[in-house]
């Protein structure tokens, strides 16, 4: 085994989710996870945790929608709910083997599910969770890399002293919660929001590996101006391009894409939420140095902010509800973020970069 799959699964299991014995933990993983997911149950065993492992597949999703008529989307799964509630420790390993197995499922449907489901989701987040990824032949395709060169990537992006970075992250989280609003300016973007009340996440590598950011939900009704998302996305098994959108009083009242723009539009018609930001982040990872649309690594790549529609958590005091959570990334490169009066970014450089 290569012995950065191990320091993988050690982050996962002793620094993002710090199991400890007696924990019930559940792994969920693609098969062509399956080295890290044997890793991840040696270390979990190691530390005194209980683990069940669960097989994931985007091939399955597609086949149960294939199978499902409306009404069966929307039965609850109480059997899921059980094993939530008994559960101390998620730990998730994706590594897909086709990313678009879901395309040519009608976008409805996927949010039925998305609805039926979300207290579950509710539940799960409230637990000690990690969502990260395994390299495989699939992702480096779509990252325009041979396997090889995808490890490499996953790994510099994952493998860090997170204690280290956890420090910076803090101290970014500090200077913005001195203030109270966001900007962001650059090209085709000037997006103003008030975060007064609100709480800044230094997300430093708990939850997400790899991570790397700090966010905040705005004040729902203050988000104002327009923005220009020039890195494209995978949602809903389609790559969404060229995205921008123009806010009054917190509300999208416009909207257009170079690609997929119905696609966009129903992401948008999905409930009274989906047309408010329940996000706005500043993306830090130095060691992620190029877009693969995978947003688990594009959100936090540096030189970057990012903006979701749809639901805010709770931990940041937002209040705004939607049963989605579309990310969507800008470069800022050429651009700045103002907190306040303070430059946060400019051109390149974190003011603890200056």
């Amino acid at each position: 085994m290569d012995s950065r799959i191990v320091e993988h699964a050690k982050i996962l299991v002793d620094y993002s989710t710090e199991v400890k014995r007696g924990d019930m933990v559940v792994i969920q993983a693609n098969p062509d996870a399956h080295e890290l997911a044997v890793a991840v149950a040696r270390q979990v065993a190691k530390a005194g945790g209980s683990s069940v492992t669960m097989m994931i597949s985007e091939e399955i999703d597609r086949a149960k929608y294939d199978g499902a008529d409306d009404a069966t989307l929307e039965v609850f799964p109480d059997h899921l709910m059980a094993m939530a509630e008994k559960t101390d420790v998620y730990i998730v390993l994706r590594s897909p083997v086709n990313t678009k197995a879901l395309a040519n499922v009608d976008p409805k449907r996927i949010m039925i599910t998305a609805k039926t489901t979300k207290p579950i989701f509710d539940l799960i987040t409230k637990k000690r969770w990690v969502l990260t990824v395994h390299p495989s032949a699939t992702l480096a395709q779509q990252g325009n890399m041979s396997l090889e060169e995808y490890r490499d990537f996953v790994y510099d992006a994952c493998l860090h002293d997170w204690e280290k970075e956890s420090k910076n992250l803090y101290m970014m989280k500090e200077h913005l919660e001195s203030h109270k609003d966001i900007r962001f300016c650059g090209p085709e973007t000037d997006l103003y929001a008030s975060t007064e009340s609100r709480i800044w996440i230094a997300a430093d590598g708990k939850f997400n590996m790899p991570d790397g950011e700090v966010f905040t939900a705005p004040v729902e009704d203050t988000v104002e101006g327009k923005i220009y998302f020039d890195v494209p996305f995978l949602e809903q098994g389609k790559v969404i391009e060229g995205v921008r959108l123009k806010f009054e009083k917190g509300e999208v009242v416009d909207f257009s894409a170079e690609k997929e723009e119905s696609t966009l539009k129903q992401i948008l018609e999905i409930d009274d939420g989906a047309r408010r930001l329940g996000e706005m982040a500043i993306g830090t990872n130095r060691g992620i140095k190029h877009y693969t649309m995978n947003i688990l690594f594009d959100e936090k790549l540096g030189d970057t902010v990012h903006c979701a529609l749809g639901m805010a958590f709770p931990e940041c005091n937002g209040v705004n509800d939607s049963a989605i959570h579309v990310d969507m990334i800008k470069r800022m490169h050429d651009g700045e973020i103002i907190a306040g009066n303070e430059i946060i970014y400019s051109k390149g450089k974190y003011f603890y970069e200056k």
